[in-house]
């Protein structure tokens, strides 16, 4: 661990980094303020600006987006009661109307302090855990990688969306999308309908723009979210955001009660770490798990501390989580993780369990940038807060035709093709259908990225050995495919007995 660290010292340590790192932040913040643009999207927009850069350059700035992006949605939920990411709709429930009584700078300084501390608490988990991790993972063959493939893509479909049938679909048509073009063994062109378009398969870039950023923008146009967030804004506006914030004050408010603070981030990094969960779990379950074992539990929804900093920190320790199981066996944790992993991918680096033994260097530069992103945010946020507020007032009729230049302009670098922007507004007009249809997205980019190795490892088993009894005799591969089966079988049972409650 000290080795890796060592290195990452030394690859983050540089000048134009860590500028690059500040960045980061910085739009990912941006881009939390702003409802309706998810961190996903930013990351999306950000990648093809690392292409031209070195690969611990260009995951550093996704780093930066990221934790940035996380703290960011806290700024319009404190203020103005807007979520600015899905991640902090918990947070509007006691940071609003703390504002809303006329203390608009403690919600912020409680919640960003938060969001700083429990990045830290989740930074130690991932260090600690995701080698350990890595080192069980060498033992597995093929049969436990498919196994393992096949339980986080369950647990996926299990943990997005409202219904698991609509998960499961989701996580297959992403499979289906995985399979078009070259096959991975043979070579021979698959589903390409004498299309030379598909021949070459279709970008997973392209399905993780179109999905979430093209998809989002013509559901914006249609029901003008953005539009009627403005207005809602503008009725909800705090008299000249004239707020005062006390850092050393808050700091001792957070910190007066840890076990809040370590519980909500514990939970938040578990969370993290289930494949597809994320921060808009975790920042409910966070929030509800403090409201549950707190001695003021009615207090809560009324503008209390506990509540504001349970729901931040739930919320932004999942980066650390997330990054667990990407790390560790090459098995994203959310769709924003899969987007890092893409970029290895892009830069020749193969994500996977072998990843810390083989590149040390790029493992050490994220758990560093990590840290520096954290600390930038913190600093960013007390510094920059006035600031970022101002970006809500953008209107859609600006927001909207900037961001699908930069969709296209995104689409077009990764292969230099004009098929590929075809593709795109294909993708994104079949996940305008989804979302409105309530399907999630992020199982079907998940199957996208995962359905390759599952196939590559099921032919490598047989080609091993046909006996598929395989799969059931080897322990840690039986364990793999019966956590897939109790993840499908709770999520239903779960599901009837909220409809029995209703």
């Amino acid at each position: 661990m000290l080795d890796l660290l060592w290195l990452g010292i030394n690859e983050i340590f540089q000048f134009h980094i860590l500028i690059v790192i500040f960045l980061g932040v910085i739009a990912g913040i941006l881009a939390g303020v702003i409802p309706g643009f998810t961190v996903t999207m930013a990351i999306v927009l950000t990648l093809p600006l690392t292409f031209g850069m070195e690969p611990v350059t260009g995951i550093a700035a996704m780093i930066g987006v990221l934790v940035g992006g996380m703290s960011g949605g806290l700024i319009t939920a404190a203020l103005l009661g807007i979520p600015g990411t899905p991640s902090a709709v918990a947070t509007t429930f006691d940071a609003y109307p703390m504002a809303r009584k006329g203390q608009p700078g403690k919600a912020l300084s409680i919640g960003i302090w938060a969001s700083f501390l429990s990045s830290i608490v989740s930074l130690f988990l991932l260090i600690s855990i995701a080698p350990q991790i890595a080192n069980l993972a060498l033992m597995f063959g093929p049969w436990e990688m498919f196994s393992l493939i096949v339980a986080a893509l369950t647990i996926i479909a299990s943990v997005t969306g409202e219904s698991i049938l609509k998960g499961l679909i989701a996580g297959l048509f992403g499979l289906l999308i995985a399979t078009v073009g070259a096959d991975p063994i043979a070579g021979i062109s698959r589903f390409s309908f004498d299309s030379q378009t598909l021949r070459a398969g279709i970008p997973f870039l392209v399905v993780l723009i179109g999905m979430f950023a093209i998809s989002r923008l013509l559901n914006s146009v249609e029901r003008s979210e953005l539009e009627k967030d403005l207005q809602q804004k503008q009725e909800d506006k705090i008299q000249g955001i004239k707020f005062v914030l006390k850092p050393k004050e808050t700091f001792m408010t957070v910190i007066r009660k840890p076990v809040n603070l370590i519980r909500s981030s514990a939970i938040g990094a578990i969370i993290g770490a289930i494949p597809g969960a994320g921060g808009s779990i975790a920042n409910i379950i966070a929030y509800d798990q403090s409201k549950k074992w707190s001695k003021e539990s009615e207090k809560f929804g009324t503008g209390h501390e506990e509540g504001v900093v349970a729901s931040e920190a739930g919320n932004n320790s999942t980066v650390g989580g997330d990054l667990i199981p990407t790390i560790a066996l090459g098995i994203p944790g959310s769709a924003v993780t899969a987007v890092l992993l893409s970029a290895l991918m892009v830069h020749g680096i193969n994500p996977g369990p072998l990843l810390i033994t083989n590149e040390p260097n790029i493992v050490g530069g994220i758990f560093l940038a990590f840290l520096v992103a954290s600390f930038f945010m913190l600093i960013t946020q007390f510094l920059g807060i006035r600031l970022f507020v101002r970006v809500t007032e953008v209107p859609a009729r600006i927001l909207v035709p900037v961001i699908l230049v930069l969709c296209v302009i995104g689409t077009f670098v990764l292969n230099n093709r004009v098929t590929d922007l075809y593709l795109l507004f294909i993708i994104g007009i079949i996940g305008y259908f989804f979302t409105k249809y309530k399907f999630a997205l992020a199982p079907i980019i998940i199957g996208v990225i995962l359905g390759p190795i599952a196939e590559v490892n099921l032919r490598r088993a047989f080609m091993s050995d046909p006996d598929w009894t395989l799969f059931l005799s080897r322990p840690i591969s039986l364990a793999f495919l019966i956590l897939a089966v109790l993840s499908i079988v709770f999520t239903i049972w779960q599901t009837r007995k909220a409809k029995a409650k209703n």
